[in-house]
């Protein structure tokens, strides 16, 4: 957000903040949060680039497609393991997901 707009949004009585400040989260809770976005968001990509159904991956799973739409959307029913799996299923590497993680930890320290 641009200096002037969060000023302007400040002086209307807005609070300006983090989510890990808007829900009260620990370190090691939001931590844990941003490592499950990075997970999903990394999934949809590599399906996409391998233009891959969510019903082929599921069907690779043995899961459904919404359970992938799930996953996708970093629903919190969705378990860190599934989406690993999810992501091995699609040819990941353990390097690919570390490169995952430490992208999402570069925009947390933004």
């Amino acid at each position: 957000m641009d200096k002037h707009k969060r000023t302007k949004l400040e002086a209307r009585g807005w609070k300006i903040g983090t989510t890990a400040q808007f829900l009260d989260l620990t370190p090691e809770e939001a931590a844990f949060v941003e490592t499950k976005l990075a997970l999903s968001h990394s999934l949809r990509a590599r399906r996409t680039k391998q233009q891959v159904s969510q019903t082929t991956l599921a069907k690779r799973l043995g899961s459904s497609q919404s359970r992938v739409a799930k996953m996708e959307a970093a629903d919190p029913t969705v378990t860190i393991d599934l989406l690993l799996r999810a992501l091995y299923a699609l040819g990941a590497t353990p390097r690919d997901i570390a490169t995952a993680l430490r992208r999402s930890g570069d925009l947390m320290a933004v």
